[in-house]
């Protein structure tokens, strides 16, 4: 029988144990993926083979720093929660279904640099339009979260934080990223790089402590 002063939406919350080690798991194992597609390309000299393979190199380095981010935002989001509800759950599985597919595009990229300019302007696209559903659903947990109470009355989470100040700049960019991929697939790439960094680097923080250490210096 549940206590007095619990209220509905408390008592119907499940624990997020199982839901965190889970979207670990998917995100562990996506990013884990990104390496598979790494290869020498014969034929030539080991350096020549070694430096032919440059665009899988910059389709991993993009999606790692994308996918790392993404994982950044939802442990910060996830260490918050008291609990979970089914809503939730599913909405977590929307989230992590964008992120598991992921790989395919980045291994579409890699081999599109290599071909002609359709090509480019499809692996682009598709990997635009899948980065864009990940931080899309990522914008809706965040949400779901705050209207239904689901998470803690604490000090803020700097990392959730900087993700919520982030969150719509980066859904417009991703979008217009797009738009740009179909005219100069190379530039969205360059564009899709500065995103994944400008997500995983916490700017305001890395600002505030290099300046307070040369104040107090």
């Amino acid at each position: 029988m549940a206590n007095a002063d619990e209220t509905p939406q408390t008592a119907a919350l499940m624990g997020k144990g199982r839901m965190e080690a889970f979207s670990d798991g998917v995100l562990a194992i996506a990013i884990t993926l990104l390496v598979l597609d790494l290869a020498i390309r014969p034929p030539g000299s080991p350096t020549d083979e070694f430096f032919r393979a440059w665009p899988s190199y910059v389709a991993y380095v993009v999606s790692f720093l994308t996918i790392g981010g993404a994982w950044i935002a939802h442990h910060s989001l996830t260490d918050r929660l008291e609990g979970v509800d089914s809503i939730f759950l599913r909405l977590n599985l929307l989230f992590l279904l964008a992120i598991a597919f992921l790989p395919f595009p980045t291994r579409l990229v890699a081999e599109a640099l290599e071909r002609n300019t359709d090509w480019e302007r499809l692996a682009v696209t598709v990997y635009g339009i899948t980065i864009l559903a990940t931080r899309l659903m990522f914008a809706v947990l965040v949400s779901y979260s705050r209207h239904q109470h689901l998470r803690q009355e604490r000090a803020d989470d700097p990392d959730l934080e900087e993700a919520r100040r982030k969150s719509g700049v980066t859904l417009v960019a991703y979008a217009l990223t797009i738009v740009v991929g179909l005219l100069l697939p190379i530039v969205a790439i360059v564009f899709y790089f500065a995103l994944a960094v400008f997500l995983v680097v916490p700017f305001k923080t890395v600002a505030r402590e290099l300046f307070g250490r040369r104040r107090a210096a």
